[in-house]
């Protein structure tokens, strides 16, 4: 049967690497949170980025109108305004001073009275002329790209809207404050605009408006700059999407078609290798397939061997029985009759205690599944047996001692109290088969003692019969492998005792093993059956 312990075994072989600082949570997710907040992270510097520098270049842009405006405010009001008998703005003169003065291409000034009445723009002094590229030229009753019939209502919608916040900003500007900000323009456009109140002592004669065209220029310039980010973005996204493909999706994909494999019969177990080196949640994934289905391998590969040996120890004594039956109806002596039919009984007898035996075999690992393991005293558990064989035990047969351990502190072991039980019991019995039959005063016994020793709870069964062949220390522990001293009753035992007491010191990470008892001569005195169990520190 297959051990119990591949569970165990595979969560050990699981255990995470000391010594190497790591961030709490699941390494494939810090990898996919990582690759997919690394595109939307390009994204979002190198938005604040631009922001960062289109809001400075505004604000470059707001300072070198400002100081230009003030300067030609400055020169207005020397050269056009006059405070006798009453302040006041003369316009000819201003129009005049802002014709005299220099207006880049991409500026636009103009001047407002104290009403907030346009008297001067650089556009129409300059004889500026506003003007655009004309679309190409198109076929009759074909529409331009993009054109929408909306599009030709635009202008009228915007116009309005625009005069109505630059009328606005002069009112804020007539009211003694300096305006600086971005609005949109008639012709639809967003300009940065400063408007500087034209101030002659304390009196506001007047309002001074420049306004910078290129902020659309500056804003496709921003756009421009944050093409290489989205495309960056974009690259790491689909970087990251093929990385996940390859390192999760991918792996997944092999694992279930192993797994296809395995249900399939194709193969008896899951072989992947290489994933199973990851050291991450697909590799963890994956040596628990492979330790799983190299374990339901093994525990296939126990069964047909424990169906064969099954067959062949039950044809046995069915031959026998077969034999008997056909030769009872020959012999006519009724004392050859009897002596047929006690081998019938004896072979019968043989037969129900093998079915008896292999149905507790196959039973074990479910028992085992069933039970949770709990701590006990080993030392209590040890002395009940004891005290049980010792109550029910004949004159003739050996007695069973029980050697108890030294200190006060109980032996406590994890395990199923039961299954173990069962072991010590399987471990007496063949102890006392093998002891001599004595009524004298030092007739042979078997001695059960419980010991420490390195972090493990060691029993040991000894006994005072003939011992076991040394080439035999391990095969006595096979399925059905029985070697009875001379004058055993033929059949008594199925050989599984020891056999099914390894099964379940296995199951509970324990080891059991067989040695020879000498004397001071070197001559084997007796057997001495070893059994330990990691010791439980609660």
């Amino acid at each position: 049967m297959a051990s119990a312990t591949a569970t165990a075994k595979s969560e050990a072989g699981r255990k995470p690497r000391r010594g190497r600082w790591r961030l709490p949570g699941s390494r494939l997710g810090r990898l996919i949170i990582a690759l997919q907040l690394l595109g939307l992270a390009i994204l979002i510097v190198g938005a604040l980025v631009l922001n960062e520098l289109r809001r400075g270049l505004i604000n470059s842009r707001i300072d070198s109108l400002t100081t230009q405006g003030e300067f030609i405010a400055n020169v207005i009001d020397k050269a056009a305004t006059q405070g006798e008998p009453e302040p006041m703005l003369e316009a000819t003169r201003a129009a005049d001073t802002l014709q005299l003065l220099f207006i880049p291409r991409s500026q636009r000034a103009r001047l407002f009275n104290a009403k907030g009445d346009m008297i001067a723009d650089s556009y129409v002094i300059a004889d500026r002329v506003e003007w655009k590229p004309l679309p190409p030229v198109r076929k009759p009753g074909e529409m331009r790209f993009g054109w929408k019939p909306q599009d030709a209502d635009a202008k009228p919608k915007v116009l309005p809207e625009a005069r109505a916040a630059l009328q606005a900003e002069v009112r804020r500007a007539l009211q003694g404050e300096a305006v600086a900000g971005v609005r949109i323009a008639e012709n639809g456009d967003r300009v940065v605009s400063v408007s500087i109140p034209l101030q002659h002592v304390q009196a506001v004669l007047g309002v001074l408006t420049l306004e910078a065209g290129d902020v659309d220029e500056i804003i496709a310039a921003e756009r421009r700059a944050l093409t290489p980010f989205i495309l960056i973005a974009i690259g790491v996204t689909l970087t990251s999407s093929f990385l996940l493909t390859r390192v999760v999706a991918r792996p997944v994909l092999r694992l279930a078609r192993a797994a296809d494999s395995v249900r399939l019969s194709q193969a008896r177990a899951i072989s992947l290798p290489d994933l199973a080196a990851r050291d991450d949640e697909l590799g963890d994934l994956t040596r628990s397939l492979e330790t799983m289905t190299h374990s339901l391998s093994e525990r296939m590969d126990a069964i047909e061997r424990f169906a064969a040996d099954v067959a062949h120890e039950i044809k046995n004594p069915l031959t026998s029985i077969r034999s008997a039956v056909e030769t009872l109806d020959i012999v006519k002596e009724p004392a050859q009759r009897e002596r047929l039919i006690a081998i019938l009984n004896q072979d019968v007898g043989r037969l129900d205690r093998l079915v008896t035996d292999i149905s507790n075999a196959s039973r074990l690992d479910a028992e085992l599944s069933r039970e949770r393991p709990r701590a006990f005293d080993l030392a209590k558990l040890l002395g009940d047996i004891c005290s049980m064989y010792d109550a029910g035990a004949r004159p003739n047969e050996p007695p069973i001692r029980f050697v108890e351990p030294m200190g006060l502190e109980p032996v406590m072991v994890m395990g199923r109290e039961g299954p173990l039980g069962q072991v010590f019991r399987n471990l007496i019995d063949n102890a006392r088969s093998f002891t001599p039959l004595s009524t004298g005063a030092d007739r042979p016994e078997v001695r059960v003692s419980l010991a420490r020793s390195h972090g493990q709870a060691v029993v040991a069964v000894e006994d005072d019969g003939p011992g076991v062949p040394p080439e035999n220390l391990e095969t006595v522990f096979e399925r059905f492998y029985t070697s009875r001293p001379k004058g055993a009753v033929f059949g008594a035992n199925s050989g599984l005792g020891l056999s099914i007491a390894r099964q379940i010191v296995e199951a509970h990470d324990g080891r059991i093993r067989a040695e020879n008892r000498a004397d001071e001569t070197g001559a084997v005195v007796g057997a001495r059956f070893l059994v330990s169990l990691p010791e439980h520190r609660g």
